[in-house]
């Protein structure tokens, strides 16, 4: 039975930041949504529609996380063989 608005910060969270592009979220501010759409739904106060929403809404910020993570690692590779140069992230390439 869906439960009116609690006024949580998470609740608001996941229906206030959905409409925020992915691609635009530093990877601090995509954690921490992920972490609150985390808790939401271990929390067991989202309806059905909801839950679904926010876990496809995670499953993307999970993977822009992971590609972020990836593309610094990929920085710091270049910075230790001595070579300092500009770094182009592969937007197009998933492992």
């Amino acid at each position: 039975m869906p439960q009116p608005n609690s006024g949580h910060p998470a609740d608001h969270a996941i229906s206030g930041k959905a409409g925020t592009a992915i691609g635009d979220l530093k990877f601090e501010a995509a954690l921490a949504e992920l972490e609150q759409i985390v808790q939401s739904m271990e929390g067991g106060r989202l309806p059905l529609e909801e839950s679904l929403a926010a876990y496809r809404r995670g499953s993307e910020l999970l993977q822009h996380c992971q590609q972020q993570l990836i593309d610094a690692e990929r920085q710091i590779q270049i910075l230790e063989n001595g070579t300092l140069r500009d770094f182009e992230s592969e937007v197009g390439e998933a492992r």
